[in-house]
C-alpha cells in the first residue's frame, strides 16, 4: 500500500513500481493547490481533501480503470469543488551531468503564456528561451510533492525539426543533480510524446489534476 506520495514518485521516476495489486490509496494532498488521482500499473492513489470511505464508496472493486474513469473524476471534482484538468500520460527521466547541450537565455517575462501557466501550476519557477532555435521555451518548476516538472513550447515555425527534444533532453541538465525531472503531455499530443521518448523520457504512469475553480 502506498503511504507517502512524494517516496513513491522518487522511487517510481528510478523503475521501482508500486505493487500491482489493484488497491486505491487515499492520501491528502500534498499542498492545498495539488489534488488529484495518479494511477500506475495496477494501483492507484487518489491524493484529495476525501476520505477513504467516500472515494471506495464510488469505485467498483477490482476496476483498475475506475479511478481515473469520467464517472470518477467527475464525482471527484465535485467533492472537491475544482475541474478536472487533462489525464495525461506522466513521464519521467534522471538528471544529466553539464550543461545542456543546447544554447538557452534565460527569460523572467511573466506575461509570457506559457509561464504564465507554469505559476499556477508550480514553485520555484524558471524559464529558457532557445537562443538559435526558433525561441522555443523551456519551463522547469516545482509541481505535485514537490517534483521538478518540465512543460516545452515550439513555436509553429520550428516544428519537425527536432526542437522539442533538443529542450525537454535540456531539461535533464537544468535539474538538481540526482533528482528526476517529471512531464505531463497528453497522449493524443503525439508529437510531444515522440518528443519526451526521444529525450529520455520513460512513461511511468497517468495522472488527471483537480484545479480550482477561478470563481
Amino acid at each position: 500500500m502506498i503511504h507517502d506520495l512524494g517516496r513513491t514518485l522518487r522511487a517510481a521516476a528510478g523503475g521501482d513500481f508500486p505493487a500491482a495489486d489493484g488497491t486505491v490509496a487515499v492520501l491528502p494532498p500534498p499542498s492545498p493547490r495539488d489534488n488529484g488521482v495518479l494511477s500506475f500499473s495496477g494501483c492507484a492513489v487518489v491524493f484529495a481533501d476525501v476520505s477513504p470511505v467516500w472515494v471506495h464508496s464510488h469505485l467498483t472493486p477490482g476496476d483498475l480503470a475506475g479511478p481515473l474513469s469520467p464517472a470518477f473524476l467527475a464525482a471527484l471534482a465535485t467533492r472537491t469543488g475544482r475541474e478536472v484538468e487533462n489525464v495525461d500520460m506522466l513521464t519521467a527521466a534522471q538528471p544529466l551531468p553539464g550543461p545542456p547541450p543546447l544554447a538557452l537565455r534565460e527569460t523572467r517575462d511573466p506575461a509570457h503564456p506559457r509561464i504564465a501557466r507554469a505559476l499556477r501550476h508550480r514553485d520555484d519557477v524558471r524559464a529558457w528561451t532557445a537562443v538559435e532555435d526558433g525561441n522555443g521555451t523551456l519551463v522547469i518548476g516545482r509541481g505535485v510533492a514537490g517534483r521538478w516538472e518540465v512543460a516545452v513550447e515550439v513555436p509553429e515555425t520550428a516544428r519537425g525539426l527536432g526542437l522539442g527534444r533538443r529542450l525537454a533532453a535540456a531539461a535533464r541538465h537544468l535539474v538538481p543533480p540526482g533528482e528526476p525531472v517529471w512531464a505531463q503531455v497528453a497522449p493524443a499530443n503525439a508529437a510531444s510524446v515522440r518528443a519526451l521518448l526521444a529525450a529520455g523520457f520513460t512513461p511511468v504512469g497517468a495522472e488527471a489534476l483537480l484545479q480550482r475553480r477561478p470563481y
